[in-house]
């Protein structure tokens, strides 16, 4: 049980950020080109893992694959926390 007791840290290469945010934006505008609601496909991709909630449609798929899901949440979290400051 000791093993969870102390925090973790998890750290996203920076350089990373902007590459994930065009592919956010990338797959959100090709989802709502096919006629999908993005955020809830995009919000299946992320909890579930399986590629089929995001269309083939621009190579969307493709391009959400290149980046792990932890960073696009991460990425996610960082724009609703700007979001929320600008408030």
């Amino acid at each position: 049980m000791a093993e969870f007791e102390e925090t973790r840290f998890f750290k996203v290469k920076p350089d990373r950020d902007e590459e994930t945010r065009d592919i956010i934006l990338k797959v959100y505008m090709a989802l709502k080109e096919k006629g999908h609601n993005p955020v809830s496909q995009i919000a299946g991709y992320l909890l579930s893992g399986d590629p089929t909630y995001i269309t083939s449609h621009n190579n969307a798929r493709s391009l959400v694959r290149k980046v792990e899901r932890d960073e696009i949440l991460e990425e996610l979290i960082k724009a609703y926390v700007r979001e929320a400051k600008a408030i």
